[in-house]
Formats: C-alpha cells, structure tokens, sequence
C-alpha cells in the first residue's frame, strides 16, 4: 500500500499511520485565537485520505484508548507527552535550535526531532490490535540525517 505524505500544514508536529489503511493521524501545534495554546498545545485529528482527504476530529474512543496525547508541562516551553495508548513511548515537545516547537523522541539510544510514526499492525476480534512494530522516521540530532529506526513489540 501506498501512504500520503500530508504536506502544507506549518503546525503540522509529525504524523501516525498504520497498516489497515491510509487514513492518516497528525498532531499539530494547537492554537486559541491565533496564540499558541500553552493549557492544550496539541490538536490531534485525522486526515481521511480513504474518503475525501477531508480534515476529521478523533471520536471519543480513539481520543481516550488510542491516539489521544497526554501531556505534562515540564516548564513554559517544554512539555512531555504520550499517546493515551502507549505510555511508555516518551515524547518531549521543545523549542529546536530553531526556536520553533519540535517533537523529540528517544529510540535506540537516539534522540530525534519526529517526523512520523508507521504502526505495523494486524486487526485481531479483540479490542486492541496486535502490533508487530513501530517504525520511527526522524531527524538525528547529533548527525542531522533523517533516519528511521524500528522499535520491535
């Protein structure tokens, strides 16, 4: 299968898609009447690429036990983040030496700014999937090459 790269979007932080179609998650910097929301600083939704390519809300479900973000404040301009669903996976939203917000990620004893997350799946009768691996794409910080690493489940 072939995935959409979804382009265009300046608050776009990284995107998620999975096996089971290309239907593709992103979260990007949320904002409230123009100004960086520092209570909410993340917005999640889809992009239905299997329909219209049009923009969708998650539904309450897949905001509570799937691709919702949790996230702390660490201080004013860094936070640590999850997907409600994987609470191990430790994201850190921060300002790059850039000055703009980035999501880093530590995978195989690297640190990356995330660009996206590819979950291999497959659909089982249960509630929750059978994941087989996830597999990161990002930019090292120390090399500044993009690269992707495979965390196996």
């Amino acid at each position: 299968m072939s995935f959409p790269t979804p382009t265009g979007n300046p608050k776009q932080l990284f995107y998620l898609q999975r096996t089971t179609n290309t239907n593709t998650i992103v979260c990007e910097l949320n904002f409230k009447d123009s100004t960086f929301d520092k209570k909410d600083p993340v917005r999640v939704f889809w992009i239905r690429y299997e329909e219209k390519g049009q923009e969708q809300e998650l539904d309450f479900f897949q905001k509570k036990f799937a691709y919702g973000i949790k996230v702390k404040p660490i201080d004013e301009n860094s936070y640590e983040m999850h997907f409600v669903s994987f609470k191990k996976m430790k994201m850190y939203l921060m300002k790059a030496e850039d000055e703009q917000f980035r999501v880093f990620i530590d995978v195989n004893q690297k640190r990356l700014i995330l660009h996206s997350i590819y979950i291999d799946l497959i659909e089982t009768k249960k509630v929750k999937p059978n994941i087989q691996f996830l597999e990161i794409t990002g930019t090292d910080l120390v090399t500044k090459k993009v690269i992707k690493e495979r965390l196996n489940l």
